[in-house]
């Protein structure tokens, strides 16, 4: 079974902050790992959305400003497949008006559509708004 998939920011921060699902995020992304290594794909927001979690953990909760750059970093040399979000803008706003979901996160879903990959995102509310659509979301939780 192929893992490749597209991951949204939800999951990327997963990586640095404990939170509920990061363990189950840890063991995803170690699939880059794989021989062959399976390919995660994001839009170009990934970088900004991941170092906005990270900001708002800096100022909510005293997370480390060093650690969070330390994260940014991290995350910049990941192995994904990287999409700029002008090519997605157009199918976004089409999915955003269709399913009452924001335009950030319908970059993802139309990244995934147009890949034909499953969108593998921690925001439960995002994976059941769109569970009776067909769309292929998956809450990190109950993906493999």
């Amino acid at each position: 079974m192929s893992l490749d998939c597209v991951v949204d920011a939800s999951v990327g921060v997963k990586l640095f902050v404990v939170e509920p699902l990061s363990e189950r995020a840890d063991a995803l992304f170690i699939h880059l790992t794989d021989n062959p290594p399976a390919r995660f794909y994001v839009p170009d927001l990934f970088f900004v959305e991941c170092t906005n979690i990270l900001w708002k953990y800096i100022r909510r909760f005293g997370y480390q400003a060093e650690n969070a750059q330390q994260n940014v970093e991290h995350l910049i040399r990941l192995p994904l497949g990287v999409v700029s979000t002008s090519e997605l803008a157009s199918a976004a706003l089409a999915l955003a008006v269709s399913h009452g979901i924001t335009a950030y996160d319908a970059c993802y879903v139309a990244l995934a559509e147009r890949l034909s990959l499953p969108l593998v995102t921690a925001d439960k509310r995002l994976a059941r708004r769109l569970a009776d659509s067909s769309l292929d979301v998956h809450w990190l939780q109950e993906w493999p």
